[in-house]
């Protein structure tokens, strides 16, 4: 299997495609992505296996989103089969379930790489805590990089082209570093659309009236969960689509 190599412009398509997904199925992505936040939530407050189960559980909920955004994705006047959102996840549950360990072992990993790190920092923590808080979120970032480009398409892979974990999680990191330029273009547009622009329109609400910036910020919240989120679930699915299988097209 080898990964297409995009220009930097598509990973801005894949936010852009997301939302015109969104636009043919609101309800089913509302749903699948509300969902898939609900058990998020809900295991991290079954302490202290929660964040264990969920890590286990991610994959499937990745491609029970992805098969939501494959459902609208066919073509005008296809008939809608919900039943397609389970087949790919009862077929591989077992190799899902063990790209669930994978991703619990390299939660596990970042985590002990964050603190091995921090134990050498503790001096500058002492210091001033406030200001290393953000320094500690960006290397948790910088840390965790590799494993969010291993696991960004593994689970589709494995569910539906029947890669097994390991190798998924190989040609996952592949093709993300051959994309590296969409995937920066992709973060960069979603930084502008989630947090630059909503920020400015809260800071000239602000300007104006206070009760026009509680007000504003109530709604802005409220699109966050009902469109933005399920957008940038939809873009997950359109970037796989893009980058394997318009390589399995064209080499049919």
């Amino acid at each position: 299997m080898q990964a297409q190599r995009l220009a930097a412009a598509r990973g801005a398509s894949w936010v852009i495609g997301g939302l015109a997904l969104y636009r043919r199925g609101p309800p089913l992505l509302v749903m699948l992505t509300m969902f898939y936040l609900l058990v998020a939530v809900g295991s991290s407050l079954l302490a202290p296996v929660g964040p264990f189960l969920m890590s286990l559980l991610l994959p499937m909920l990745t491609v029970l989103v992805a098969n939501g955004c494959r459902i609208l994705d066919r073509p005008a006047g296809s008939p809608l089969d919900h039943r397609a959102l389970l087949t790919s996840i009862a077929s591989q549950r077992v190799p899902l379930l063990r790209l669930g360990l994978m991703q619990l072992g390299g939660t596990l990993l970042v985590l002990g790489l964050d603190s091995l790190i921090e134990g050498g920092d503790l001096a500058l923590l002492a210091v001033d805590e406030e200001a290393v808080q953000p320094l500690h979120m960006l290397r948790l970032l910088v840390i965790a990089t590799p494993m969010f480009m291993a696991f960004w398409f593994a689970p589709l892979l494995t569910a539906w082209d029947e890669v097994p974990a390991a190798k998924s999680l190989f040609f996952s990191l592949v093709a993300a570093l051959r994309n590296w330029r969409a995937f920066l273009a992709y973060a960069a547009t979603v930084a502008v659309a989630g947090v630059l622009l909503p920020a400015l329109l809260l800071a000239l609400a602000a300007a104006i009236s206070a009760d026009l910036f509680l007000v504003l910020s109530s709604a802005l919240r409220m699109l966050l969960f009902l469109i933005f989120v399920p957008v940038l679930m939809a873009s997950v699915y359109l970037s796989y689509k893009d980058v394997f299988q318009q390589t399995e097209a064209a080499d049919a």
